[in-house]
């Protein structure tokens, strides 16, 4: 009996391997032929921190010592309208929102996307002060352009309106602070 289900088992794995085999040995060789980034399978959990404070550095060297205090005390940073009496509050991950600059009121909200292109991010999010900078970027080149490709929505869509009043309250006052300085 033990000899008769030794003989089946081998029986079994070589018909395995004879179904399976052809695969199994292209699957293999592709594994080895293939590039391997010890990046790619090891997770890092501060890639994202050191790739938001080197996005912070840039952000800085582009916008300028006042926006980016803005950026890093308010957590958004305001663009002009090109003296129009409106402009944008450009927030992080989130839709543009311009409002009007007398009454402080939401216009509309703007939704662009800039996604990370490295193929190594494999669909990740650009890093926070990247996504901010794409933005003003962005405005500060082609406003119309980018106006126009945006996905425009009425306030209230993505940011809460009572949110967005209260941050341009809060950006007079840190504006106001600034100038008294």
């Amino acid at each position: 009996m033990p000899v008769l289900l030794g003989a089946l088992l081998l029986g079994l794995a070589l018909l395995a391997l004879l179904a399976f085999g052809p695969d199994l040995r292209r699957a293999l060789w592709a594994r080895r032929r293939s590039p391997r980034s010890p990046r790619h399978h090891l997770h890092d959990p501060g890639r994202e921190r050191r790739a938001e404070l080197k996005a912070r550095e840039l952000l800085r060297s582009v916008v300028g010592e006042e926006q980016y205090s803005m950026y890093r005390e308010l957590g958004f940073i305001r663009s002009s309208g090109g003296g129009s009496g409106y402009g944008y509050l450009i927030y992080p991950q989130r839709p543009i929102v311009a409002f009007e600059e007398q009454s402080g009121e939401p216009l509309n909200e703007y939704c662009v996307l800039f996604p990370e292109l490295d193929a190594e991010a494999n669909g990740e999010r650009l890093p926070d002060a990247d996504d901010v900078l794409a933005k003003w970027m962005a405005l500060s080149g082609d406003e119309r352009g980018l106006i126009g490709d945006a996905n425009m929505h009425a306030p209230g869509k993505t940011h809460d309106p009572a949110r967005v009043r209260r941050d341009l309250l809060r950006l007079r006052e840190w504006e106001g602070r600034r100038a008294a300085a």
